[in-house]
């Protein structure tokens, strides 16, 4: 009994969720390889080809010399779509990041007010949340840019403020789970303050679950940039992403030339499916040993 004890001790004495790796198999090398593969190439070989125009070099199918082809101006499709799926990368990254924040502020505060006689506040927080899921994420992100105009901060902005919703309603009901726990209680007891509760102690249990959220929300927040820079709204060609590439490729598919839209679409779905390679491979562990 009193090893038993001790184990459960010790589990709780974890506050803060750490992500576990899972046991390796042939399906995890092959999501591990892809992942690999995806982040060096992103990584060491922008460089690669050159995006200096040169219309003599119009549409050049795939060959060694331009592995990916190129676009209507004559640059390099690889060396673009390299640039691009940085500049995809990079807004998914901040804007799932900028979510997450925003998802954990207002969801502990709805959790940790309900819990305290705060319905009212909680009420109005939660009908927030329903407020914007209620919208279409693409609509309200196209007016955000509209809005703010095409630039890299907006589209980021337009991302974060769509997708913070379900990072809240995570923090709201893990907060409210864990409200009656015994070292909660135990806290509050010895006269901890609640602030000091919520942050020691509260969010520090949800964090693993709030970090797995942010990483599948990347390949969410790329598509989302994707699909606004398909629309013509995204980021300024000097900033291409992968979505703008592929949106100033549309005309070169009806004439024949499949490869502007196809290689970059490739590129775009491979960088989707290895950040949630990298997510399937992680899972919280809020109590005991998993």
């Amino acid at each position: 009994m009193a090893e038993g004890w001790r184990e459960v001790a010790d589990a709780r004495s974890r506050p803060w969720d750490r992500p576990r790796v899972r046991a390796t198999g042939a399906r995890g090398v092959w999501w591990g390889a892809l992942l690999a593969v995806v982040v060096v190439v992103l990584l060491l070989g922008a460089g690669v080809g050159t995006q200096r125009a040169d219309f003599s070099q119009a549409f050049l199918p795939p060959s060694a010399e331009h592995p990916f082809g190129t676009d209507q101006a004559g640059r390099d499709l690889l060396a673009r779509s390299l640039a691009g799926a940085r500049v995809s990368l990079l807004v998914g990254l901040v804007a799932a990041l900028v979510s997450s924040v925003v998802g954990v502020v207002v969801g502990g505060l709805a959790g940790s007010l309900a819990s305290r006689g705060g319905g009212v506040v909680d009420g109005v927080l939660m009908r927030l949340v329903d407020a914007v899921n209620a919208l279409p994420h693409l609509v309200l992100g196209i007016v955000i840019v509209a809005l703010l105009g095409p630039s890299l901060s907006s589209v980021i902005l337009s991302v974060a403020l769509t997708h913070w919703t379900t990072t809240a309603r995570i923090v709201r009901a893990e907060l409210l789970a864990l409200q009656h726990v015994g070292f909660v209680e135990a806290a509050v007891g010895a006269g901890a303050g609640r602030w000091w509760v919520l942050s020691r102690h509260l969010l520090a249990h949800v964090a693993g679950r709030v970090l797995l959220a942010t990483v599948l929300m990347v390949p969410h927040a790329i598509m989302h940039e994707s699909a606004l820079s398909f629309l013509g709204l995204g980021l300024p060609d000097d900033q291409a992403s992968l979505g703008t590439i592929i949106e100033q490729s549309r005309t070169a598919v009806l004439a024949g030339h499949w490869w502007p839209a196809v290689l970059p679409g490739l590129l775009l779905v491979a960088l989707s499916l290895a950040v949630f390679a990298l997510a399937e491979r992680l899972r919280p562990v809020s109590r005991g040993r998993a």
